[in-house]
Protein backbone atom coordinates (compact mmCIF):
# COMPACT_ATOMS: atom_id res chain seq x y z
CA UNK A 1 0.00 0.00 0.00
CA UNK A 2 1.39 3.39 -1.00
CA UNK A 3 2.17 5.94 1.68
CA UNK A 4 1.12 9.57 1.16
CA UNK A 5 2.12 12.68 3.08
CA UNK A 6 0.89 16.27 2.97
CA UNK A 7 2.49 19.67 3.55
CA UNK A 8 0.21 22.71 3.87
CA UNK A 9 -0.79 25.64 6.06
CA UNK A 10 -3.77 27.07 4.14
CA UNK A 11 -7.42 26.28 3.50
CA UNK A 12 -6.82 25.03 -0.05
CA UNK A 13 -4.47 22.35 1.25
CA UNK A 14 -6.79 21.29 4.06
CA UNK A 15 -9.60 20.96 1.52
CA UNK A 16 -7.41 18.55 -0.45
CA UNK A 17 -6.70 16.53 2.67
CA UNK A 18 -10.43 16.29 3.33
CA UNK A 19 -10.99 15.22 -0.28
CA UNK A 20 -8.45 12.39 0.09
CA UNK A 21 -10.43 10.97 2.99
CA UNK A 22 -13.72 11.50 1.14
CA UNK A 23 -12.26 9.24 -1.59
CA UNK A 24 -11.48 6.55 0.96
CA UNK A 25 -7.77 7.37 1.10
CA UNK A 26 -5.57 8.14 4.05
CA UNK A 27 -2.38 9.97 4.92
CA UNK A 28 0.64 8.47 6.62
CA UNK A 29 1.91 11.88 7.78
CA UNK A 30 1.11 15.60 7.67
CA UNK A 31 3.40 18.61 8.01
CA UNK A 32 2.78 22.31 8.57
CA UNK A 33 4.35 25.56 9.72
CA UNK A 34 4.99 26.14 13.38
CA UNK A 35 2.02 27.88 14.95
CA UNK A 36 3.70 31.27 15.39
CA UNK A 37 4.53 31.63 11.68
CA UNK A 38 2.41 33.23 8.94
CA UNK A 39 -0.44 33.98 11.33
CA UNK A 40 -1.54 36.82 9.00
CA UNK A 41 -1.28 34.69 5.84
CA UNK A 42 -4.47 34.68 3.75
CA UNK A 43 -6.31 31.40 4.27
CA UNK A 44 -3.94 30.27 7.09
CA UNK A 45 -5.27 27.14 8.84
CA UNK A 46 -4.07 24.71 11.49
CA UNK A 47 -4.12 20.96 10.90
CA UNK A 48 -4.24 19.77 14.51
CA UNK A 49 -7.96 18.97 14.71
CA UNK A 50 -8.02 17.19 11.34
CA UNK A 51 -4.96 15.12 12.18
CA UNK A 52 -6.29 14.19 15.61
CA UNK A 53 -9.62 13.14 14.10
CA UNK A 54 -7.96 10.90 11.49
CA UNK A 55 -5.01 9.76 13.64
CA UNK A 56 -2.48 11.32 11.23
CA UNK A 57 0.96 12.06 12.72
CA UNK A 58 1.54 15.83 12.48
CA UNK A 59 4.94 17.51 12.50
CA UNK A 60 5.71 21.24 12.29
CA UNK A 61 8.75 23.15 11.10
CA UNK A 62 9.85 26.65 10.09
CA UNK A 63 10.97 25.86 6.56
CA UNK A 64 10.41 22.73 4.49
CA UNK A 65 14.06 22.85 3.36
CA UNK A 66 15.57 22.97 6.86
CA UNK A 67 17.58 19.98 8.04
CA UNK A 68 15.03 19.05 10.71
CA UNK A 69 12.18 19.19 8.20
CA UNK A 70 14.07 17.01 5.75
CA UNK A 71 14.73 14.49 8.51
CA UNK A 72 10.99 14.41 9.32
CA UNK A 73 10.06 13.89 5.68
CA UNK A 74 12.52 11.04 5.21
CA UNK A 75 11.45 9.40 8.46
CA UNK A 76 7.83 9.35 7.22
CA UNK A 77 8.90 6.80 4.55
CA UNK A 78 6.60 8.20 1.85
CA UNK A 79 5.86 7.20 -1.72
CA UNK A 80 4.21 10.51 -2.62
CA UNK A 81 4.23 13.89 -0.88
CA UNK A 82 1.75 16.69 -1.60
CA UNK A 83 2.96 20.26 -1.07
CA UNK A 84 -0.03 22.57 -1.62
CA UNK A 85 -0.59 26.17 -0.55
CA UNK A 86 3.01 26.57 0.56
CA UNK A 87 5.05 29.67 -0.27
CA UNK A 88 8.49 28.10 0.25
CA UNK A 89 9.97 26.51 -2.88
CA UNK A 90 10.95 22.90 -2.22
CA UNK A 91 14.59 22.29 -3.09
CA UNK A 92 16.15 19.15 -4.55
CA UNK A 93 16.64 17.24 -1.24
CA UNK A 94 12.92 17.62 -0.46
CA UNK A 95 11.96 16.51 -3.96
CA UNK A 96 14.14 13.43 -3.50
CA UNK A 97 12.79 12.58 -0.02
CA UNK A 98 10.09 10.20 -1.30
CA UNK A 99 10.11 7.12 -3.51
CA UNK A 100 7.90 8.50 -6.32
CA UNK A 101 8.00 12.27 -6.06
CA UNK A 102 6.28 15.41 -4.83
CA UNK A 103 2.99 16.76 -6.16
CA UNK A 104 1.72 20.33 -6.08
CA UNK A 105 -1.32 22.29 -7.18
CA UNK A 106 -1.31 25.74 -8.73
CA UNK A 107 -4.46 27.86 -9.23
CA UNK A 108 -3.96 28.60 -12.93
CA UNK A 109 -4.00 26.61 -16.14
CA UNK A 110 -0.26 26.01 -16.29
CA UNK A 111 1.99 26.94 -17.98
CA UNK A 112 0.06 30.24 -17.89
CA UNK A 113 0.38 32.20 -14.67
CA UNK A 114 3.29 30.61 -12.89
CA UNK A 115 4.22 32.47 -9.73
CA UNK A 116 2.14 34.20 -7.07
CA UNK A 117 -1.23 35.82 -6.38
CA UNK A 118 -3.01 33.77 -9.05
CA UNK A 119 -6.58 34.53 -7.91
CA UNK A 120 -6.01 38.29 -7.77
CA UNK A 121 -4.16 38.41 -11.09
CA UNK A 122 -6.87 36.45 -12.90
CA UNK A 123 -9.37 39.18 -11.97
CA UNK A 124 -6.98 42.09 -12.57
CA UNK A 125 -6.17 40.74 -16.03
CA UNK A 126 -9.87 40.49 -16.89
CA UNK A 127 -9.66 36.79 -17.76
CA UNK A 128 -12.83 34.88 -18.60
CA UNK A 129 -11.41 31.63 -17.25
CA UNK A 130 -8.67 30.26 -15.04
CA UNK A 131 -8.17 26.85 -13.51
CA UNK A 132 -6.22 24.60 -11.19
CA UNK A 133 -3.35 22.32 -12.20
CA UNK A 134 -2.08 19.23 -10.39
CA UNK A 135 1.56 18.67 -11.33
CA UNK A 136 4.75 16.96 -10.23
CA UNK A 137 7.21 19.39 -8.71
CA UNK A 138 10.65 19.87 -10.18
CA UNK A 139 13.38 22.36 -9.27
CA UNK A 140 11.71 25.17 -11.23
CA UNK A 141 8.77 27.33 -10.16
CA UNK A 142 5.46 25.72 -11.19
CA UNK A 143 7.25 24.15 -14.15
CA UNK A 144 6.92 20.41 -13.56
CA UNK A 145 4.94 17.95 -15.71
CA UNK A 146 1.14 18.10 -15.48
CA UNK A 147 -1.02 15.33 -14.05
CA UNK A 148 -4.48 16.87 -14.47
CA UNK A 149 -6.14 20.28 -14.91
CA UNK A 150 -9.64 21.60 -14.30
CA UNK A 151 -10.99 24.82 -15.79
CA UNK A 152 -12.71 27.47 -13.66
CA UNK A 153 -14.94 30.10 -15.34
CA UNK A 154 -14.65 33.73 -14.23
CA UNK A 155 -17.80 35.87 -14.23
CA UNK A 156 -17.67 39.54 -15.30
CA UNK A 157 -18.16 40.74 -11.70
CA UNK A 158 -16.15 37.97 -10.03
CA UNK A 159 -14.52 38.80 -6.70
CA UNK A 160 -11.57 37.24 -4.94
CA UNK A 161 -14.04 35.83 -2.42
CA UNK A 162 -16.11 33.98 -5.00
CA UNK A 163 -13.16 32.95 -7.17
CA UNK A 164 -11.24 31.62 -4.16
CA UNK A 165 -14.29 29.47 -3.35
CA UNK A 166 -14.38 28.14 -6.92
CA UNK A 167 -10.65 27.43 -6.84
CA UNK A 168 -11.07 25.64 -3.52
CA UNK A 169 -13.80 23.43 -5.03
CA UNK A 170 -11.56 22.76 -8.03
CA UNK A 171 -8.78 21.54 -5.73
CA UNK A 172 -11.20 19.00 -4.27
CA UNK A 173 -12.33 17.91 -7.73
CA UNK A 174 -8.76 17.38 -8.90
CA UNK A 175 -7.89 15.24 -5.89
CA UNK A 176 -11.00 13.12 -6.46
CA UNK A 177 -10.12 12.64 -10.14
CA UNK A 178 -6.44 11.93 -9.55
CA UNK A 179 -6.66 9.70 -6.49
CA UNK A 180 -7.45 6.44 -8.37
CA UNK A 181 -4.48 7.10 -10.68
CA UNK A 182 -2.16 7.69 -7.74
CA UNK A 183 -3.11 4.62 -5.72
CA UNK A 184 -2.94 2.32 -8.77
CA UNK A 185 0.23 3.83 -10.21
CA UNK A 186 -1.47 4.69 -13.52
CA UNK A 187 -0.26 8.25 -13.59
CA UNK A 188 0.46 9.99 -16.89
CA UNK A 189 2.66 13.07 -16.83
CA UNK A 190 2.49 15.70 -19.58
CA UNK A 191 5.45 18.12 -19.91
CA UNK A 192 4.51 21.79 -19.91
CA UNK A 193 4.77 23.78 -23.13
CA UNK A 194 7.48 26.33 -22.35
CA UNK A 195 6.51 28.42 -25.38
CA UNK A 196 3.19 29.20 -23.65
CA UNK A 197 4.62 29.87 -20.20
CA UNK A 198 4.07 33.13 -18.35
CA UNK A 199 4.96 34.28 -14.85
CA UNK A 200 2.75 36.45 -12.64
CA UNK A 201 4.64 38.43 -9.97
CA UNK A 202 3.92 38.39 -6.27
CA UNK A 203 1.75 41.03 -4.65
CA UNK A 204 1.92 42.75 -1.27
CA UNK A 205 -0.82 44.46 0.79
CA UNK A 206 0.47 47.83 -0.46
CA UNK A 207 -0.53 46.82 -3.99
CA UNK A 208 -4.14 47.30 -2.87
CA UNK A 209 -3.73 51.08 -2.91
CA UNK A 210 -6.37 52.87 -5.03
CA UNK A 211 -4.36 55.38 -7.01
CA UNK A 212 -5.80 58.87 -7.55
CA UNK A 213 -5.20 58.52 -11.30
CA UNK A 214 -7.15 55.26 -11.72
CA UNK A 215 -10.34 55.14 -13.72
CA UNK A 216 -13.44 54.12 -11.74
CA UNK A 217 -13.54 50.80 -13.61
CA UNK A 218 -9.87 49.99 -12.89
CA UNK A 219 -10.29 50.86 -9.23
CA UNK A 220 -13.40 48.71 -8.91
CA UNK A 221 -11.58 45.78 -10.54
CA UNK A 222 -8.78 46.20 -7.99
CA UNK A 223 -11.33 46.13 -5.18
CA UNK A 224 -12.79 42.87 -6.49
CA UNK A 225 -9.33 41.35 -6.97
CA UNK A 226 -8.02 41.92 -3.44
CA UNK A 227 -11.14 41.70 -1.31
CA UNK A 228 -11.47 38.96 1.34
CA UNK A 229 -9.73 36.61 1.99
CA UNK A 230 -6.99 39.06 0.92
CA UNK A 231 -6.04 42.32 2.69
CA UNK A 232 -8.36 44.54 0.62
CA UNK A 233 -8.08 47.72 -1.42
CA UNK A 234 -7.63 51.05 0.33
CA UNK A 235 -7.74 54.80 -0.22
CA UNK A 236 -5.88 57.23 2.05
CA UNK A 237 -7.85 60.32 2.99
CA UNK A 238 -7.36 63.07 5.58
CA UNK A 239 -7.77 61.48 9.00
CA UNK A 240 -7.63 57.84 8.06
CA UNK A 241 -7.41 55.00 5.59
CA UNK A 242 -10.60 53.85 3.92
CA UNK A 243 -10.48 50.06 3.43
CA UNK A 244 -12.76 49.14 0.54
CA UNK A 245 -14.21 45.61 0.37
CA UNK A 246 -16.88 46.21 -2.28
CA UNK A 247 -17.69 49.19 -4.49
CA UNK A 248 -19.66 50.39 -7.51
CA UNK A 249 -17.99 52.62 -10.13
CA UNK A 250 -19.75 55.79 -11.27
CA UNK A 251 -19.08 58.71 -13.61
CA UNK A 252 -19.77 62.33 -12.80
CA UNK A 253 -18.35 65.25 -10.88
CA UNK A 254 -15.14 64.50 -8.98
CA UNK A 255 -14.86 65.47 -5.33
CA UNK A 256 -11.54 66.60 -3.86
CA UNK A 257 -11.35 63.97 -1.13
CA UNK A 258 -13.18 60.88 0.06
CA UNK A 259 -16.57 62.04 1.36
CA UNK A 260 -19.91 60.65 2.44
CA UNK A 261 -23.20 60.71 0.59
CA UNK A 262 -26.42 61.89 2.20
CA UNK A 263 -27.16 58.36 3.42
CA UNK A 264 -23.70 57.91 4.90
CA UNK A 265 -21.96 55.90 2.17
CA UNK A 266 -18.37 56.73 1.30
CA UNK A 267 -17.35 58.02 -2.11
CA UNK A 268 -13.79 57.61 -3.41
CA UNK A 269 -13.10 60.39 -5.96
CA UNK A 270 -11.35 59.45 -9.21
CA UNK A 271 -10.87 61.06 -12.64
CA UNK A 272 -14.25 61.39 -14.30
CA UNK A 273 -16.16 59.86 -11.40
CA UNK A 274 -15.32 57.56 -8.52
CA UNK A 275 -16.35 54.61 -6.43
CA UNK A 276 -19.44 54.32 -4.29
CA UNK A 277 -18.24 52.18 -1.39
CA UNK A 278 -20.74 49.39 -0.75
CA UNK A 279 -18.69 47.85 2.07
CA UNK A 280 -15.72 49.45 3.80
CA UNK A 281 -14.01 50.37 7.02
CA UNK A 282 -12.37 53.62 8.08
CA UNK A 283 -9.04 52.79 9.74
CA UNK A 284 -6.53 54.87 11.62
CA UNK A 285 -3.71 56.01 9.34
CA UNK A 286 -0.62 53.75 9.68
CA UNK A 287 2.31 55.22 11.62
CA UNK A 288 4.48 57.46 9.48
CA UNK A 289 1.71 58.25 6.97
CA UNK A 290 0.46 61.85 6.61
Amino acid sequence: MLRFGFVTCVELGLSCMEAIYAEGGELAAAFSLQDDLAVQKSGRVYLDEFCQRHAVPLRKFRNVNDADALEMLRAADLDWLFIIGWSQIARAPVLASTRRGVLGMHPTLLPEGRGRAAVSWAILKGLSRTGVTLFKLDEGVDSGPIVLQVEVPIEPRETATTLYRKVNDAHRSLIAAAWPMLVTGRLTLQPQDEARASVWPGRSPDDGRIDHAMSPEAAERLVRAVTRPYPGAFFDRPGGRLRVWAATPFHGVRADAAERTADGAWIVPLPGGGLLVDAGDLEQMPAGQP
